[in-house]
């Protein structure tokens, strides 16, 4: 049997006895590995780090390797929290010179070379599930792993870059996602929203998502959807009582691609619901495309009690769309969809990506004007960050765009790109206040509210600094209080070891 430890970063950051991650916030994807090694008999454990704690949150590391005893380290990581992984990687290492450490994502994924040079074991290109399994069952038999398909090894004689394998299908031949690993590490006073996942896979191919590089990686379909057979049949593993109320999110790239199928699933959770006191609510992921049957679609999902829905508007100006971001849909085919999800009762959050290259400030008006137009009922806004290994990332580089660094802590929070049309300055001016973008009609009132805002900046982050003192003084008073009266010796921040 062998022991695997998985190592996972966030941009989190951890209050008193709080822990990191929300259920919406588990990585599915070492879910779904955890899964299938316990499946064949392997043990697996679980850290989570905080990027932001940087090397302090290592003790929790040196406790897992002392009490878990792992024979391999697996580790993933999205661009931006990367360099954590590295750091984490290297001080392992440095503690157990022994030790396999493998590390797989998507980023690792569209830059494996990097990974390797940074010193990882092997480097899992593409799905993890299979070739973690296998990479594991050969350390337990004593063999130095070797021809696994999706891997890159570092071996005597250099590299060993195995072939791809083809992706995987049917999806529901892996065992359900493995929740209980991430128990320590939840923060269990809110209601959980889970998340379900229905697919893998996009057909589109938008310049600045991975999905366009990640189709490429290996052979056989790409896009696949679970049996909603199966779906129906984790939703009814993760139900509450019948009569508690429960959300639980949908996760696939898109439901309007295929409509039969769709209409399948959603006849399956209507089924689920109608045994239950209080039915579940869903949420669900919809990716807008011209001449679907929208109507349709959003009847279906009625019926199966999606109450809220996220729509990629990205950016209002439809040559942004068209030219930079490559997708083809109409500001008229935005508009009816948030329609057709109101006429069925749904609360719609509406996407938007500012900063992007060859935007202007008229483009970035036009996503305003777009959501005065719609009036979503939660606006999230976002700014462009150029993912290495996206088509977008390339473009920028190309016409030197990209600065000599670029900072990761404040990930699409923060202004990236310095455009002729479109400052960095302006882009995070349009960032910070596009709340106030969008609440009037009147461009003067618009600006009157911007001004004012500006100049009270220094006064609200004041306001800010004394809330967050008086938030402090109680939290350390209620818990000298719990001291008091316990007579504990001491509270640990992290989670404490399973």
């Amino acid at each position: 049997m062998a022991r695997v430890l998985f190592v996972y970063s966030i941009d989190g950051h951890r209050r008193f006895d709080r822990r990191p991650i929300s259920t919406t916030g588990i990585q599915l994807g070492l879910s779904y590995i955890s899964a299938l090694l316990k499946q064949h008999g392997h043990a697996t454990s679980l850290v989570v780090l905080e990027s932001k704690r940087g090397a302090a949150d290592f003790a929790l590391l040196e406790r897992r390797l002392r009490e878990f005893q792992p024979g391999l380290v697996c580790h993933t990581a999205v661009a931006t929290q990367y360099p954590c992984i590295v750091a984490a990687a290297r001080y392992i290492g440095g503690q157990r010179p022994e030790l396999c450490q493998i590390v797989g994502g998507v980023h690792v994924s569209l830059n494996p070379a990097q990974a390797l040079a940074d010193g990882f074991d092997a480097v899992c290109v593409g799905e993890g599930e299979y070739p973690t399994l296998e990479f594991a069952a050969q350390l337990d038999r004593g063999v130095r792993p070797s021809g696994i398909a999706n891997l890159w090894i570092r071996s005597r004689d250099g590299v060993e870059k195995s072939p791809p394998r083809p992706f995987l299908e049917p999806l529901d031949v892996l065992p359900l996602a493995d929740r209980a690993l991430w128990d320590e590490w939840l923060d269990h006073s809110r209601p959980p929203v889970h998340t379900v996942l229905l697919g893998r896979g996009c057909p589109h191919q938008c310049t600045y998502c991975c999905n366009h590089a990640l189709h490429k990686l290996a052979g056989g379909l790409y896009v696949r959807f679970r049996d909603p057979d199966a779906i129906a049949g984790e939703v009814r593993t993760l139900a509450a009582p019948p009569d508690t109320d429960q959300d639980i999110y949908l996760e696939a790239e898109t439901l309007l691609l295929d409509q039969a199928w769709t209409e399948a699933v959603c006849d399956r959770l209507a089924a689920v619901n109608s045994t239950r006191q209080r039915p579940i609510r869903f949420g669900a992921n919809i990716r807008v495309t011209p001449h679907s049957n929208v109507e349709g679609f959003f009847k279906a999902l009625a019926r199966a009690n999606v109450c809220w829905v996220n729509i990629g508007l990205e950016s209002g100006s439809e040559r942004v769309r068209r030219e930079v971001l490559r997708r083809y849909y109409s500001n008229l085919d935005i508009r009816r969809a948030v329609q057709a999800a109101r006429a069925h009762g749904m609360r719609v959050a509406l996407y938007n990506l500012i900063g992007l290259p060859g935007e202007t400030m008229t483009d970035f008006l036009e996503t305003a004007r777009m959501n005065r137009l719609c009036r979503p009922d939660s606006p999230r806004t976002s700014i462009f960050f150029p993912y290495p290994g996206t088509e977008l990332h390339r473009a920028c580089a190309a016409r030197g765009l990209l600065p000599a660094r670029i900072a990761t802590d404040r990930e699409r929070r923060q202004a990236v790109l310095d455009l002729p049309d479109f400052p960095r300055r302006k882009i995070q001016e349009c960032y910070d206040y596009f709340d106030l973008y969008v609440a009037h009609a009147n461009p003067l009132v618009r600006w009157l509210r911007i001004l004012t805002a500006r100049c009270l900046g220094p006064v609200g982050r004041w306001i800010r600094h004394i809330r967050g003192y008086w938030f402090v003084r109680r939290r350390l008073a209620a818990l000298l209080a719990r001291y008091t009266a316990t007579g504990a010796t001491g509270r640990s921040l992290g989670p404490e070891a399973s």
